[in-house]
């Protein structure tokens, strides 16, 4: 997000679709209501997007690293983590909100899951891997990850994460994948 809760006005959104604030208010009422119905979009996509990544890489676990790769994108700079972490902090405090998170975050431990029983049936990781248990790991680090980043601020944001992701992993990969990797 280019801008935080605080500083997004209905004219702004209604400047960047090339239609008038008026529209947009009569449209969703409020800015709130615009709001939760981007997060309603959000988490009804949120599998479609990891089967998307899934679909564009001809390996499961290249689609996991463009996850989060993906994920870094929410930290272009520190100041763009501290606007999404803004939004984050709507998404905690309120219901309504908090209710199309945990939709998200379902879907996206659920996707990580598939991802990694793909990479498993693949030979990408080892056979016997906990694929729950990886996903759950992997949804946080990502999560610590974008936050260190930003305490420590050293190279790109993507760059830092994926260094993160290949770490967890390490461990569960094949003798034939982590070679790939080298």
């Amino acid at each position: 997000m280019r801008l935080a809760p605080n500083e997004l006005t209905l004219a702004e959104i209604a400047a960047e679709a090339g239609v008038t604030a008026g529209a947009v208010a009569q449209r969703f009422g409020s800015k709130r209501a615009l709001l939760l119905a981007l997060a309603k979009a959000a988490a009804a996509s949120t599998g479609d997007f990891i089967a998307q990544l899934r679909a564009e890489h001809r390996s499961p676990l290249a689609a996991v690293r463009a996850y989060a790769g993906c994920m870094a994108g929410l930290a272009q700079s520190p100041a763009a983590l501290a606007r999404n972490l803004a939004y984050l902090q709507i998404d905690l405090a309120d219901p309504d909100f908090r209710e199309q998170l945990s939709v998200q975050a379902r879907q996206t431990r659920a996707g990580l899951r598939d991802l990694f029983e793909a990479a498993v049936a693949a030979r990408e990781l080892k056979r016997g891997t906990d694929v729950d248990a990886l996903a759950r790991t992997v949804e946080a680090m990502i999560a610590g990850s974008l936050m260190t980043w930003a305490f420590y601020h050293d190279g790109p944001a993507e760059r830092w994460i994926r260094d993160d992701v290949d770490a967890v992993l390490a461990p569960y990969l094949t003798t034939r994948s982590a070679t790939k990797r080298r």
